[in-house]
């Protein structure tokens, strides 16, 4: 065993058109003298506090290695009340570098794990096998928050030697299910196994998600494709099971949709960086869409700060309903405001001037996802609610994309939404009801499973009916009568009770809008 300190004088520090990045002196080892015998390299550091998002160490691998395998430790002092502590995640980049968005890619953990191995035939949760190539390697670390005494670390470093064995080929899981045709699918788009952060295989999400009573669902790990090889055997025709990833950033995360297998998104980028557009488009082409996720929670890195020019959807609602959901359901509301305001002639020239979205709508629907990771969180509350041709990816998608859907909080919530003009036209959640401005409209809300809950209509004038609690038995009807003229959109709430007053009950669902008017939607 050989150790190596690496003092913060000896770095090189280099910016690689995103984050700046510190790369570290080289760890080399030379070929072991027995075919199958192991080297082992310990490296030490202390990064300050303000260090860079990204820490390299490159690490020279010779020929013939079966095995590259690392684990670290680093230390964690007392701070003040309100001061971040240490906090290091950890990747790995193979022969082909760390450029952004390149191929190097073989894996990352975060702060989920204290070791991993890569090798042809095998690899940790979160790792890509496949052959431990001659070349410079890069054990990538993320001091995600450095303590004021900053963050000393150790890396062990083992290769070993012998046949590579092979890399078994990838099976993916089908993009269709057996569906009931145009029919109501209930889904969760973000959810979390051991892969990255969570606790839980895909076969155990699988079979929490049937009980949620779920059509369809989506793997997103965090900065990792590696779970997309393991969930063929999960799926099945009564689960859909889409492909993606949960693209961490510094400045927020956002959700890929159902894209193509073993397709991998970037994430080393800030919102200063510019380098948004380029990697959200990456999901698109991949076939997959853009959904930031949870942009008002509070934890390091989470508030969302690029924007939702590039969105496909929004996540709304995320896992249990809390203060943070209930701003970004209003910042939700004002974007769809901001949206009917415009008009038709102020959005054609915006469009005209800056193009629609990059995902070719106008409009931004509303989505909700468990955010699951571990016992006790559970899988499939909230949940989508998508009106779909078939249970398939791409139908999924255009539902989703379309705004196609109701947000609830379990399978024991179901809701019908819609607006029939004096003519006898009807539209549907996410449509739009062509109507002349003083035509009558009326709005019926019919609802089953939400006990004592009160209904709300809200258009863009903002909440302009409150209904008496639906009776124990949790079903009920309301209706509401309004003009194109008095109500651009209109849109509806279940709430649960409340001892607080004027301030509303957590959700039990909402619907995406229904536009009226001859130019909405």
């Amino acid at each position: 065993m050989c150790d190596d300190t690496h003092g913060i004088g000896r770095r090189a520090l280099f910016v690689t058109g995103a984050a700046a990045a510190l790369t570290l002196g080289s760890v080399s080892f030379a070929a072991a003298a027995d075919d199958h015998g192991q080297e082992t390299r310990t490296v030490r550091g202390t990064l300050p506090p303000g260090s860079p998002d990204f820490v390299y160490v490159p690490v020279e691998v010779p020929p013939g290695v079966r095995e590259i395998k690392v684990s670290y430790t680093y230390d964690k002092p007392s701070v003040p009340a309100g001061t971040p502590g240490n906090a290091l995640d950890i990747g790995l980049f193979d022969q082909h570098g760390t450029e952004l968005g390149g191929r190097g890619f073989r894996g990352w953990s975060g702060g989920a794990r204290t070791e991993f191995f890569v090798r042809a035939d095998d690899a940790t949760p979160g790792y890509l096998p496949g052959p431990v190539r001659e070349g410079t390697w890069h054990i990538a670390l993320g001091p995600y928050t450095v303590a004021p005494q900053g963050l000393t670390y150790e890396l062990t470093i083992t290769l070993t030697y012998g046949e590579p064995g092979t890399t078994p080929r990838p099976v993916y899981p089908p993009s269709r299910a057996k569906g009931r045709g145009r029919a109501w699918y209930r889904g969760d788009c973000h959810l979390h196994s051991w892969h990255s952060d969570g606790r839980r295989t895909p076969a155990e999400i699988a079979a929490l998600a049937r009980a949620a009573g779920l059509d369809f669902v989506n793997s997103s790990d965090h900065n990792t494709h590696s779970a997309h090889a393991h969930w063929a055997d999960a799926a099945g025709d009564d689960l859909l099971v889409m492909l993606g990833e949960e693209i961490t950033t510094r400045n927020g995360h956002v959700v890929a949709l159902g894209t193509d297998p073993g397709t991998f998104v970037e994430w080393r980028y800030r919102a200063r960086d510019n380098r948004f557009a380029r990697f959200a488009g990456r999901i698109r082409r991949a076939g997959g869409l853009v959904v930031p996720a949870h942009p008002h929670a509070t934890c390091v890195g989470c508030g969302w700060k690029f924007g939702f020019g590039e969105a496909d959807a929004l996540e709304v609602w995320n896992g249990p309903y809390t203060p943070d959901d209930e701003i970004t359901l209003a910042e939700w509301d004002n974007l769809l405001v901001a949206y009917v305001r415009e008009g038709r002639e102020g959005r054609e020239a915006r469009e005209a001037r800056e193009g629609v979205g990059a995902g070719g709508r106008s409009w931004l629907p509303a989505m909700g996802n468990s955010d699951a990771h571990r016992d006790p969180d559970l899988v499939g509350s909230p949940q989508t609610v998508v009106l779909a041709d078939d249970l398939t990816r791409q139908a999924i998608q255009e539902g989703i994309r379309a705004g196609r859907s109701y947000v609830a909080e379990s399978r024991n919530v179901s809701l019908t939404f819609t607006a029939t003009s004096a003519r006898g036209r009807h539209a549907g959640i996410g449509e739009r009801l062509a109507a002349d401005p003083d035509t009558p409209v009326t709005v019926r809300l019919e609802v089953s499973g939400a006990p004592r809950c009160t209904a709300r209509i809200i258009t863009d004038q903002g909440v302009l009916l409150t209904s008496d609690p639906f009776p124990v038995s949790g079903s009920g009807a309301v209706e509401w009568q309004t003009t194109p003229a008095y109500a651009a959109y209109v849109r509806a709430e279940l709430r649960h009770e409340t001892a607080a007053g004027p301030v509303p009950g957590a959700l039990a669902a909402f619907t995406n809008p229904i536009f009226l008017g001859r130019w909405g939607g």
